[in-house]
């Protein structure tokens, strides 16, 4: 029972001791302590000022990532552009000299065309002139074969160079 209550000397020498234990930690180590604290505070303070800075600097970045994107992608659909461009142009060229070639060749196959036409007109001709002409021969050979029919021709040949 003496733990429940406690007599006048146990308090006083349990004061004395908390007394001295107090002076010895005010003394000695209630500074560090406090410095440990301030310290410590500060630390929080700066790491909590760093955080800050460091996200205001993500923000900043993450923005000039979002700038760096626009811009390439502008660029992109500007190269795109540009080689949809000079592709219609390649086009367009291949088009026309495809259309001169084939006119070209076209004009070339008209003109052989013709000249071989002319020259079928002509070898038919010849052949028209030359089979007239032993047509005309045979006929000939027939009719004046008898000295009759020669006199007649002659005759008939003399007047009608009279009358012209």
């Amino acid at each position: 029972m003496q733990l429940v209550k406690p007599e006048f000397g146990l308090i006083f020498w349990m004061l004395v001791s908390f007394g001295i234990i107090f002076w010895i930690l005010k003394k000695f180590a209630w500074k560090p302590i406090l410095n440990m604290l301030k310290e410590r505070e500060d630390f929080i303070t700066n790491a909590l000022g760093s955080a800050e800075r460091a996200k205001k600097e993500m923000a900043e970045l993450q923005s000039n990532n979002e700038k760096l994107l626009n811009e390439a992608r502008n660029q992109r659909d500007i190269m795109l552009k540009e080689a949809r461009e000079i592709k219609d142009q390649i086009v367009g060229e291949a088009k026309g000299a495809a259309q001169k070639e084939a006119d070209k060749l076209l004009k070339s196959a008209r003109e052989n065309i013709q000249s071989e036409k002319n020259a079928a007109i002509a070898e038919m001709k010849n052949q028209v002139a030359a089979l007239s002409l032993e047509i005309a021969e045979k006929i000939l050979k027939e009719e004046l074969s008898s000295s009759d029919k020669q006199k007649t021709l002659v005759k008939t040949l003399l007047n009608d160079v009279n009358l012209n």
